[in-house]
């Protein structure tokens, strides 16, 4: 028989709305040192290619301001760095001698680009934090209960869990669009997964809350599995320390040691 959790917690919608809100209005900064690890995978074979796991550093702040920098195992050389400021991004890879530009969220399928050009920064921003609504998001809640398994100790699981629909009215129709589904254990009420859609109703970014543990008095997720179906990618932070609205300068979400003539490839 499933094992049932030793804690349930009951709220209404707009409660856990509110929750969701307060946290996001909140948080103002956030840095992370994290651990990066990147895999291609298709539809057939699953994964593919994995890429090494990389030492890394995430600055965020509000509004949309991104980097994450990425440091080579053993060597300790720079492997990547992105920064993006909500509408453009600029990534440098050193070891390509190749430095890209383009929008801050992928335009289109990427399916057939390398893993470098399939690196954004808007999904990585989307994936470390859970937004809070917009005003003009209406919502729905359902409650249900998973059953999982851990093979280890050959023990079920009931994991009884909110989920939240954020969808959008289509303008000058009855039309209602799925932005976003935020799944919430039940035992702490906190988000699990997250669910992001494009204005087609495609799945364009999946995002796994790990075990959350307490970093500088804050709670925030062990790790951060983000799946891109289009882009058949799947990456996962592991996170070593989390600081959240420590000061933050300028120069932390710059750019500034790309080498005069480096190639520049515009994306879309």
């Amino acid at each position: 028989m499933p094992k049932a959790p030793a804690l349930t917690q009951t709220v209404d919608p707009d409660e856990l709305v509110a929750q969701l809100n307060k946290r996001w209005a909140s948080l103002n900064t956030l840095n992370a040192k994290v651990d990066i690890q990147a895999s291609q995978f298709n539809d057939n074979a699953g994964l593919e290619k994995d890429s090494p796991t990389f030492g890394g550093l995430v600055f965020m702040q509000k509004p949309e301001m991104l980097r994450v920098f990425g440091m080579v195992p053993v060597i300790r050389t720079e492997a990547f760095d992105i920064v993006g400021d909500g509408k453009n991004f600029t990534m440098y890879i050193p070891h390509n001698n190749m430095a890209y530009r383009g929008t801050y969220a992928v335009a289109a399928k990427t399916a057939t680009a390398s893993l470098e050009e399939k690196l954004r920064p808007g999904f990585f921003f989307d994936a470390i934090v859970v937004r809070g609504l917009e005003p003009d998001d209406e919502y729905m809640v359902t409650a249900d209960t998973n059953t999982v398994e851990d093979a280890a100790r050959k023990h079920l699981y009931r994991v009884p869990e909110y989920k939240l629909t954020i969808v959008r009215r289509k303008p000058g129709s009855a039309q209602l669009e799925t932005r976003r589904v935020v799944y919430f254990h039940r035992d702490n009420l906190l988000p699990s997964q997250q669910d992001i859609y494009d204005r087609e109703g495609n799945l364009v970014t999946q995002v796994t809350y790990g075990p959350y543990k307490d970093f500088d008095s804050i709670q925030y997720p062990s790790s951060i599995t983000i799946m891109r179906p289009l882009d058949k990618v799947q990456i996962v932070l592991t996170i070593d320390s989390v600081k959240q609205n420590a000061p933050m300068t300028a120069d932390q979400f710059e750019i500034t040691n790309i080498p005069k003539g480096t190639p520049v490839k515009d994306m879309q």
